[in-house]
């Protein structure tokens, strides 16, 4: 049996619904997993009524962006209520902020001579929120580039001409939101975002866990991430970051953990 806590599907910009991603794991012998789309939680539900036909423990989650020092990061909660109106609420607002930074993406591609409309990336779109994959797609459609690696090298990458920031929420802010909805805030790959001087003041806000397992980081990444999580007594967790089929990313079955108690550590802190 193996787990993986860090999926996306159509509900952000990964490519399979909740019910055909848990079905596709299970095929693949996981049978825990958890669904983390970005800044979403609209498929959580079919996930876990997939869960129940499949018999695969479905977590749901979700996958939040905040800022800090001018450094993005990505914050994972898990077992997050769903139904929490507050969460709710915040997550409608981001999906409206995700739309106006396309339309701001869409604005500096043209000025590169790349010509591209809202509707071409809406009919790459999932359910959810637009993502930068969905704008690379379009640019691929269009002609413009041969693949998603070249759209970030060139264009849509941190840094690159026509680079928006996502978010400017703090992570306090993401963190409270998490708990508020009896959630555990999980800091995600970590050495992406070059955040390890940060974990102490994000465990200082009420960080819980960090992903130590996943394809970015390599054995001795883990290794350090595994010192820090014994040094501030946090939880262990790991995922594939999947996109369900998308190119350039895992596929659900590549990546995944034993069935260790890794699940019922992040149940148990619900209650502590």
């Amino acid at each position: 049996m193996g787990i993986d806590l860090h999926i996306h599907t159509i509900f952000s910009d990964g490519t399979l619904s909740p019910c055909e991603t848990v079905e596709m794991a299970k095929s693949k012998g996981i049978d825990g997993l958890a669904i983390t789309d970005h800044d979403e939680i609209g498929g959580v539900k079919e996930g876990l009524e997939a869960g129940e036909k499949f018999g695969v423990k479905v977590i749901p989650g979700a996958e939040f962006s905040a800022k800090y020092n001018e450094k993005t990061l990505h914050i994972l909660g898990y077992f997050v209520d769903y139904e929490n109106p507050k969460l709710i609420e915040f997550v409608a607002q981001m999906k409206e902020a995700r739309l106006n930074r396309t339309i701001k993406i869409i604005d500096k591609l043209a000025e590169q001579g790349l010509y591209i409309t809202l509707a071409d990336v809406q009919e790459n779109a999932g359910i959810g929120g637009i993502g930068r994959p969905h704008i690379a797609t379009a640019l691929i459609n269009k002609g413009f580039i041969k693949d998603a690696h070249t759209a970030f090298n060139l264009y849509l990458g941190d840094g690159k001409p026509c680079h928006i920031s996502k978010s400017n929420i703090g992570p306090e802010v993401i963190i409270q939101l998490i708990k508020e909805a009896k959630g555990i805030p999980v800091l995600a790959h970590p050495n992406l975002n070059k955040m390890d001087k940060y974990i102490p003041e994000l465990v200082e806000m009420g960080m819980r866990g960090v992903e130590v397992w996943t394809p970015s980081q390599s054995p001795k990444e883990v290794n350090r991430y595994l010192e820090i999580v014994k040094k501030y007594n946090l939880i262990a967790t790991g995922g594939s970051d999947s996109h369900g089929t998308r190119p350039g990313y895992p596929q659900i079955g590549e990546f995944s953990l034993p069935y260790i108690n890794m699940i019922g550590e992040l149940e148990k802190a619900r209650l502590t």
